[in-house]
C-alpha cells in the first residue's frame, strides 16, 4: 500500500533548515508550501524550488496565519521561522517575542481550529533551541534538564515550548525539536561558524585582514543541518507527540572551531590572524551547551558528519565560493 501524500507547510522556508527540509519533502514525493516573510524572499524561493508553492505570510498577523492554514489544510506544519540570532534578540527583544513566542502560538491556534473544523488533524513540529537551558549546571542537557534561559531568544523559545504542552492538552499533535547548534555551507555569515569558515578561506587566499571574534572559549555542540532536518521529520512522524533533544553529544569551543578551520587550509598558527573584540561577546552567553540525544537515537537517528568533517565541508565550500567570485587566474 502506497504512503499517503503529505501536505507540509514549512515556515522560515528561505533559511538554512527550510531549504534542506523543502528538498527532503519534495524528494519524498510530497506537497510542500513554503512561508516567507517578504515577497523578495518568496520570489527567490520560487526560483530555487519551482515545485514548491510559496506564500508570503506574516507570523505576527493572526488573521493571515489562520487564513493561510485554512486555505492550505496541511497535514504537517514545520515551524522554523523567526529571528535566528541570539545576539539580535538582545537588540530586538519585542520583535523576538512577537515572532518566536507569539508566532508559534498563532500557528498552534490556527492548526487546532482548522483541524477541528475539517476533521483532519494537523501535526506540528516546533523548532526549539538549546538556548532554553541557559547556563545549565547539568551537562549534557536532556529533555528533563531544568530550563533557565538567559536571553530574549531563549526565553521566547521556552515560552513556545510550554505552549506546545498546552496544544497537546487541546488535542494537537505538537512536538518540539530542541535543536543544538547545526551548521552547513548554507549558513549566513552572521553566524560565527560561517564567519570563521569564510575567514579561513580568504586568509589562505592572501587576504591579510584579521578575523574579529568575541568569546572564543564558550563550547557548543555543533552538528550538520541536513542531519537535524532528518531528525525533525522523524519526530513529526511519531504516533505520539513529544519533545526531543537534537544534538551530537560532543562539544567544542569556538577556539577549537577556529583551529580546525585554519588547519583545513594548512595554517597551523592561526593566532596572528585573530583579534578579540569584547563588544562581540554576547551578554550572559552560556558557557557549555551539549546535548543528550538518547531519546532521539531510539528512533534510529544518528549524526552522519562529525565535527572535523563539518568544519572541513564549510571551509572547502567557502574556498570554492571565493574562487568562483574571483574568477580564473590570468
Amino acid at each position: 500500500m502506497s504512503k499517503p501524500i503529505e501536505r507540509s507547510v514549512v515556515t522560515g522556508a528561505s533559511g538554512q533548515d527550510g531549504g534542506y527540509l523543502i528538498e527532503r519533502v519534495l524528494a519524498a514525493g510530497d506537497e510542500v508550501h513554503g512561508f516567507c516573510h517578504s515577497e523578495q524572499s518568496a520570489s527567490l524561493l520560487r526560483s530555487t524550488y519551482p515545485r514548491a508553492t510559496v506564500h508570503v505570510v506574516d507570523l505576527t498577523d493572526s488573521a493571515m496565519v489562520h487564513s493561510a492554514i485554512g486555505e492550505i489544510e496541511p497535514t504537517r506544519v514545520f515551524n522554523l521561522a523567526g529571528i535566528t540570532s541570539v545576539a539580535q534578540s538582545w537588540n530586538q527583544p519585542l520583535d523576538t517575542a512577537d515572532i518566536l513566542a507569539l508566532g508559534p502560538l498563532r500557528l498552534m491556534t490556527a492548526i487546532r481550529d482548522v483541524g477541528a473544523a475539517t476533521g483532519r488533524p494537523i501535526r506540528l513540529l516546533q523548532a526549539s533551541s538549546a538556548e532554553v537551558f541557559g547556563e545549565s549546571d547539568e551537562v549534557p542537557q536532556s529533555e528533563q534538564t531544568r530550563r533557565a534561559p538567559v536571553s530574549p531568544y531563549g526565553i521566547a523559545k521556552d515560552f513556545a515550548d510550554r505552549m506546545i504542552s498546552v496544544a497537546r492538552i487541546q488535542g494537537v499533535h505538537a512536538s518540539s525539536a530542541i535543536l543544538f547548534n547545526h551548521e552547513s555551507p548554507r549558513r549566513a555569515e552572521a553566524f560565527v561558524s560561517q564567519k570563521i569558515a569564510r575567514a579561513a578561506a580568504r586568509i589562505a587566499a592572501g587576504d591579510a585582514a584579521p578575523l574579529a571574534l568575541g568569546n572564543i572559549d564558550v563550547e557548543r555542540d555543533w552538528g550538520y543541518a541536513p542531519d537535524y532536518v532528518d531528525a525533525m521529520i522523524r519526530i513529526v512522524e511519531q504516533p505520539v507527540p513529544g519533545d526531543y533533544v537534537v544534538a551530537t553529544g560532543r562539544s567544542h569551543s569556538v577556539r577549537e572551531f577556529v583551529a580546525q578551520a585554519f588547519a583545513v587550509v594548512g595554517i597551523r598558527d592561526w593566532s596572528e590572524h585573530i583579534t578579540i573584540d569584547e563588544t562581540l561577546a554576547r551578554p550572559n552567553d552560556p558557557t557549555r551547551l551539549v546535548g543528550d540525544a538518547t531519546r532521539l537515537q531510539a528512533l534510529g537517528w544518528a549524526p552522519t558528519l562529525d565535527f572535523a568533517g563539518l568544519v572541513e565541508l564549510m571551509v572547502r565550500s567557502a574556498a570554492d565560493q571565493l574562487g568562483s567570485q574571483q574568477g580564473p587566474a590570468a
